[in-house]
């Protein structure tokens, strides 16, 4: 390939990863693929699957067996007297934290309402759940954050910002002022408060699907069927689970089954407990990701296109799997936007090439339509690959030269155009006869031609081919040609020589990539060419050389042999042989020798 097209093919290349990158950049600025982008974590939260129970925190469900433990006698909101029993029941079992995920901002019977509010003063570190905050960031939380603060409890918004699909993903670091209800437990659990995200908000590490985390039924609870110890060094989460209480959400693991609002509330509170390890990848990783990606089928404009889609597939999926390994490893790397650079430069590098290859195919094409038959081309291209490629090989085959006897003399004194138009009328007739016997058009010498058989395609019979397209020439074309010129007023009758000789050569294409040319040279090529010149001054209009006799595979009943002959440049003598047809009338072979001066023109 030369300097000047590898170039151009280089640029372009550069020029579709730049621009796949570029767009892929800019969507990712844009966050034009938000929501898919979301959507491929909760398929990393799937593939990795649970990491196992956390040890940290317990739910205690208002479920459905919580209902049928009551004998389905209580209605919801269950009276507070109940939930301080439970409370009781928790906190003597010394957990770190209690977070109560129930709303308690209506007065209800004062006995009910003061045993709540008891329970939840002796057991200490209890964080209860808000939803509403006034403009001075105080809620009405047992009627007001004063009674709050006075037993020692905290209140804090249980709200969640899911995302725009709906699906609840992260956690904020506070909502309206107050500290979301996990962190808030998580800091009560900790003694110390929660490091806020740079971002505003948290990646929630789900440990599973719903069901993960350590679960006990309210009523379980309430009647002492779970022991103290459960809750011991724990943080337990108190709130609804069961469907009629609307208190489920999609999360990032929860795939088909939406979770419990209380086991969220213990994902979010075990990861704070973490310090949140699950975490966003840099932004310049990111742009770096993307940009690789984008540049990588770049390198292909040194393979074959069809390896574009398989580099990319490949990059693809190890780029998928690098993804997940992070994201094993707690760190959340941005999946869709490199992937879309990879698609876009792949796509458009494809294009590219086929570009590049149709071009270059109509090229190749053009330039060996002049030298073979059309029926070759496309083996020739199918056999290239469709590429053009300075450089030859090795063959062997037939070659032939022509000459057109006294076409000098008879030129002389006739007008230009009339002596191109005769030229061109023989020539093409003769290459017609080269063509249809499957020969390659070398290049003409002036009045004469260079052939050759069994290049660029390797052809067996090669030196049949060879000595069937001469026999075409001397007893069809020719004739045909001086007939014509009879017809046009031309008194004037040509005789042709012909030379045959096979062997070894190299054929290939010379030249630039801006300019090529098929040829063929060896010294089979320049023993042929002499061959042709021993006709001039003899009978015979044919020579072939005995390698060409003996690479026939069916000779002729008309084969004469004529004599061992010396060849300029060659130590050893050749065998030559002729056709009976080939034998150019005694009157005409003296009229050949004696070089008649051109008639006048018509």
């Amino acid at each position: 390939m030369g300097s000047h097209s590898k170039h151009t093919r280089i640029g372009l290349f550069l020029a579709v990863g730049i621009l796949g990158t570029a767009i892929a950049l800019g969507a990712y600025a844009g966050g034009l693929l938000h929501s898919i982008e979301l959507s491929s974590v909760d398929t990393r939260f799937s593939v990795r699957g649970s990491t196992g129970t956390p040890k940290d925190v317990v739910v205690v469900a208002i479920d459905s067996q919580t209902f049928s433990g009551f004998g389905n006698k209580l209605q919801w909101p269950f009276p507070r007297r109940y939930h301080a029993k439970v409370i009781d029941r928790i906190a003597a079992g010394h957990p770190r934290a209690i977070a109560i995920d129930i709303q308690f901002t209506e007065p209800t019977d004062v006995a009910d309402d003061n045993a709540l509010i008891e329970a939840v003063a002796k057991a200490h570190h209890v964080v209860l759940a808000a939803t509403e905050v006034d403009a001075q960031g105080h809620t009405n939380v047992f009627g007001g954050s004063s009674v709050v603060q006075e037993i020692g409890a905290h209140a804090d918004s249980a709200l969640f910002a899911p995302d725009s699909d709906g699906v609840i993903r992260h956690v904020a670091n506070s909502v309206d002022g107050l500290t979301t209800f996990g962190i808030a437990a998580a800091a009560v659990a900790e003694g110390k408060p929660v490091p806020p995200a740079r971002g505003g908000t948290h990646w929630i590490d789900f440990a599973g699907p719903p069901g993960t985390v350590t679960t006990y039924s309210y009523s379980n609870v309430y009647f002492g069927k779970v022991p103290p110890s459960a809750f011991r060094n724990k943080v337990v989460v108190i709130g609804p689970s069961a469907p009629s209480l609307q208190d489920i959400h999609a999360t990032s693991a929860s795939g088909s089954e939406p979770m419990s609002g209380a086991e969220i509330q213990a994902n979010v509170i075990e990861s704070a407990l973490h310090g949140f390890p699950l975490r966003s990848a840099p932004g310049w990783l990111n742009v770096l990701l993307i940009i690789l990606l984008g540049m990588l089928p770049v390198l292909s404009f040194r393979l074959r296109a069809v390896y574009t889609p398989v580099i990319a597939a490949v990059a693809g999926v190890l780029f998928a799997v690098g993804v997940q390994l992070a994201f094993d490893h707690g760190r959340v790397v941005v999946f869709t936007y490199p992937l879309l650079a990879l698609a876009l430069s792949a796509v458009g590098s494809i294009v590219v090439w086929y570009v590049l290859e149709a071009f270059e195919r109509a090229l190749t094409r053009d330039v060996f339509a002049r030298f073979v038959p059309e029926t070759v081309v496309d083996q020739v291209l199918k056999r290239t690959g469709g590429e053009l490629r300075l450089g030859g090989e090795k063959v062997f085959g037939t070659v032939m030269f022509t000459d057109l006897r006294g076409f000098t003399t008879f030129s002389e004194g006739r007008e230009a155009d009339h002596v191109i138009g005769l030229l061109n009328r023989y020539l093409s007739s003769m290459s017609d006869a080269v063509l249809a016997h499957g020969g390659t058009l070398v290049t003409y010498t002036g009045d004469g031609m260079m052939a050759v058989f069994g290049a660029p395609l390797p052809q067996p019979d090669h030196a049949d081919r060879a000595l069937a397209a001469a026999r075409e020439m001397l007893e069809v074309r020719l004739p045909a040609f001086n007939e014509w010129l009879l017809e046009e007023g031309y008194d004037y009758s040509f005789k042709m020589g012909v030379g045959l000789n096979s062997g070894d050569f190299m054929s290939g294409n010379v030249g630039s990539e801006r300019r090529l040319e098929y040829t063929a040279i060896g010294d089979t090529i320049n023993t042929a060419s002499r061959i042709e010149g021993l006709t001039k001054g003899t009978p015979h209009a044919l020579y072939l050389a005995g390698s060409t006799r003996e690479s026939l595979t069916d000779p002729p009943d008309d084969l004469l042999h004529i004599d061992a002959m010396a060849i300029r440049g060659r130590a050893q003598t050749i065998e030559i042989w002729t056709l009976s047809s080939a034998l150019i009338l005694k009157e005409n072979w003296e009229s050949e020798v004696a070089k008649p001066s051109a008639p006048a023109a018509a």
